[in-house]
């Protein structure tokens, strides 16, 4: 069975959905294609995928910085996404960019014949493509979800001309929602999925001599006295979109916290910027987090998808500090869960003793460590991908004859 994915142009959303489902369709001996625009198609051929390019690069972190006034970051600029008038503008704008790439993912997929699309839940090309080819369209959830379905009711008026423009009555609905969020983190009145457990998805990366030599350590010595150790680790875009200021509260915070050390992945050019960090601070290039998450007592985070899964999967409590959009969501959840600590605030973020605090509670209550390890449980319970692609396998074949 051929197998193509079609990929909304995020960093923050393609590599969740490449390597949870691509590899355990390749490993079930099904072909798979990963179209997309430029901007998202490296990180697809690092997970050893094959790919096809559709249009322009798509530069959302440059969209979103010329769309905030000077100096300030997403969460001081938007804050909550979406109400339903952002879901209604999210719609418009998804579907005038549609328009642009949706014939090159039609000619794509007349050329290659796909048996089965798979998308994340915001590509709507998928679903029309789908709906053209009469292919059924597998859609990935990437974690604690209150976009995709009110963003899909607006996005079925905003689709309507170009459904009518290829003979569909309107957008089509997908075969399948697959969710990797675990029932006690997922929103309640979202539409349930099909499970599938998480996979960490934090690209490829070379295992860092220092954190080589404490692995050693700890296996020649496991009862060694060691500090507690927090992950800070804030996305792809937050120090991009002037997320300096944000950092360096972060950073600021350890300094009230003895006995307690951070671990902060921070990419180079960034540094100069940020400035000497304080004792007990380790300015780490970014690293796939499972690396880190072994050695790890909590982690601070952006609420990102991504980190909030992974580190849910870990079984670590997490401070999550919320930028816009779907990260809201998460700190949410995680609090209701009892398994994190938000500050959703710009006021409580820009101060350093508000998150000192906070993380000296993380680390000092241990019902949040419990809470966090049976979250962990819940989520390595779920099924596999490799299950899920075998349980699903009978309904594709049927399609693809």
């Amino acid at each position: 069975m051929r197998v193509l994915f079609v990929v909304s142009p995020s960093q923050a959303i393609s590599p969740t959905l490449q390597r949870r489902l691509a590899w355990a369709l390749r490993d079930a001996g099904h072909e798979v294609l990963v179209a997309g625009q430029p901007d998202i198609l490296a990180t697809a051929r690092a997970a050893g995928l094959h790919t096809a390019t559709v249009g322009e690069p798509f530069r959302m972190d440059e969209m979103l910085l010329g769309r905030l006034p000077a100096g300030q970051r997403l969460l001081q600029s938007w804050g909550r996404f979406p109400d339903l008038a952002q879901a209604a503008d999210f719609a418009r704008s998804w579907a005038d960019h549609n328009r642009t790439v949706l014939p090159g993912y039609l000619d794509l997929a007349r050329a290659y014949g796909p048996d089965l699309l798979v998308s994340d839940v915001l590509e709507y090309s998928a679903l029309i493509v789908g709906g053209v080819l009469g292919v059924p369209v597998v859609q990935h959830r990437w974690g604690v979800d209150h976009m995709s379905e009110p963003t899909r009711v607006q996005a079925r008026e905003t689709h309507a001309d170009l459904c009518a423009a290829l003979g569909l009555p309107g957008l089509p609905d997908p075969e399948t929602v697959l969710d990797p969020c675990p029932p006690t983190l997922q929103l309640p009145d979202v539409t349930p999925g099909t499970p599938i457990r998480h996979a960490h998805s934090h690209g490829n990366g070379n295992l860092p001599d220092w954190l080589r030599a404490e692995w050693a350590a700890a296996a020649a010595d496991p009862a060694a006295d060691r500090p507690r150790r927090v992950i800070v680790s804030l996305g792809r875009s937050t120090l991009a979109l002037n997320g300096v200021p944000l950092f360096r509260s972060i950073l600021r915070a350890f300094v009230d916290l003895p006995g307690v050390e951070a671990v902060v992945t921070v990419d180079r050019e960034h540094r100069a910027e940020l400035g000497e960090p304080p004792a007990g601070v380790r300015l780490a290039d970014p690293v796939p987090l499972h690396m880190l998450f072994r050695t790890a007592d909590a982690v601070v985070h952006h609420g990102g998808a991504g980190t909030t899964m992974s580190a849910g999967y870990a079984g670590l409590p997490q401070l999550v500090l919320p930028q816009f959009a779907d990260t809201f969501a998460s700190a949410g959840q995680l609090v209701r869960a009892g398994a994190g600590i938000a500050l959703e605030t710009a006021a409580e973020q820009d101060d350093p003793a508000r998150i000192s605090a906070a993380l000296d509670e993380l680390l000092a209550e241990p019902r949040y460590t419990k809470a966090a390890a049976s979250l962990g449980r819940e989520m390595a319970d779920m099924p596999a991908p490799s299950r899920v692609v075998e349980g699903l396998d009978d309904g594709w074949s049927d399609t693809a004859g």
